[in-house]
């Protein structure tokens, strides 16, 4: 119990890894229309932002499974602090310190984009080498925490900016930076465990030869790409279809899903030792593909709204439960594991949205008709966990047949 305590203060900063990841990924583009009036950037050039930010998150999840065992967890996880609030605090001074204004903006997403990347890769691993049980349930309370970074960033940005105005944006920025901050004395001082030891995890190319490890891979792509998607585009799809103005339209759109997907896991943490992971994760790829097909399809406005916030609550199990099931399943994976699902989820959290963008444009301008075809990520994410949760039951039953066959066994012996 004593050493539980002790570990509460690694949960902690976790948490607040966390939301340190939502303030980078959240902040930036509820500035991008000042951006453009301040420095004159082109809606081009800022479009390239969460381009270069998620880009950026990619490598980093590629390339820690490099370095990341090599430097060790606490070295990378305070970096990620450091380099995230360092990123913060040169958006406020490098685009009017450059020639090129954007070419400041963008240095200063590279930063906390690493810092995001490395959070993203490190923060699950440390939670799940910590001595607690209910470790599904801990992820998923763990996650719900970017989504109450999400709305905190959305709702105290937009307050801030009624109350002193948009032109301090600057001051808000250094006080976001506060957080990451603060939180590098958190993981210099917190326990910190290796979630295998030396020599121990498997190697990448043994992993990746699993055919469990690409299953895992798929449901993370889908994951993150029904997540993002409607992430992304609820603001414009709710403006659009409401014909709210923008305030509005952030939060009613993003703030909403971001609201519904941290209850839907915290709810999961209370409830895991009542539910069957993989059967909950089922059912709600069931919800979000309801959701995706009423948000595309309603036709009255108030109903594709909905469908948007409730996308939220069946998406939120879909990315800390794929963590879990992966861990459970391949517990000797180690942090290569773990960086190759962050992978995963960026890269379907990048390709989906651009590609909704796309398909929209294509149609007319018409958001429905991309949000329409984006329905086919929640579609393989219900048929990969129909195959996994046969695969589970059908394990489940052999483990069963091998234990009557050997108490069966034991017996006739004994008669004899």
């Amino acid at each position: 119990m004593i050493e539980n305590r002790k570990y509460k203060k690694t949960l902690v900063a976790c948490y607040l890894g966390f939301v340190t990841q939502a303030i980078s990924a959240n902040f930036a583009p509820l500035l991008f229309l000042t951006f453009q009036d301040l420095y004159k950037i082109s809606l081009e050039q800022i479009a390239l932002i969460p381009v270069v930010f998620y880009l950026t998150q990619l490598l980093i999840d590629l390339g820690a499974t490099k370095f990341a065992d090599k430097l060790g967890y606490r070295i990378c996880v305070v970096i990620s602090q450091i380099v995230s609030a360092v990123g913060l605090v040169l958006l406020t001074i490098l685009p009017e310190m450059l020639p090129v204004p954007f070419w400041g903006i963008l240095i200063a997403v590279v930063f906390y984009a690493i810092g995001s990347g490395l959070v993203e890769v490190l923060v699950s691993p440390i939670v799940e080498a910590c001595p607690f049980e209910n470790k599904d349930g801990r992820m998923s309370f763990l996650h719900s925490f970017y989504c109450w970074g999400a709305v905190g960033v959305i709702l105290g940005s937009t307050l801030f900016f009624v109350v002193f105005g948009i032109e301090h944006w600057k001051i808000l920025t250094l006080i976001w930076a506060l957080v990451p901050l603060v939180n590098v004395f958190q993981f210099l001082t917190c326990p910190i465990d290796r979630l295998v030891e030396d020599g121990e995890g498997l190697p990448l190319r043994k992993l990746l030869r699993l055919p469990l490890m690409w299953m895992m891979i798929l449901l993370m792509i889908c994951s993150g790409a029904s997540e993002t998607t409607m992430a992304q585009w609820a603001s414009a799809f709710t403006e659009s279809a409401l014909g709210v103005s923008k305030t509005i339209g952030d939060l009613a759109g993003p703030c909403l899903f971001a609201f519904f997907m941290g209850i839907s896991r915290m709810l999961y943490g209370k409830l895991s030792e009542k539910l069957n992971l993989a059967k909950t994760m089922l059912m709600s790829g069931l919800l979000c593909m309801a959701c995706y097909l009423l948000a595309s399809l309603a036709p009255m406005p108030v109903l594709g709204l909905a469908g948007c916030a409730l996308c939220g609550f069946s998406v939120g199990i879909m990315w800390p439960g794929t963590i879990s099931l992966s861990s459970q399943k391949c517990p000797k994976g180690g942090t290569a594991m773990f960086a190759f699902l962050a992978l995963a989820g960026d890269l379907g959290g990048t390709v989906s949205p651009a590609m909704v963008g796309s398909l929209s444009e294509m149609a007319g301008g018409n958001l429905k008709i991309g949000l329409l075809t984006a329905t086919v990520f929640p579609i393989l994410l219900v048929a990969g966990l129909l195959v996994l949760n046969r695969r589970i039951r059908c394990s489940t039953n052999h483990k069963a047949i091998v234990s009557t066959s050997a108490v069966c066994h034991e017996g006739r012996n004994d008669g004899v």
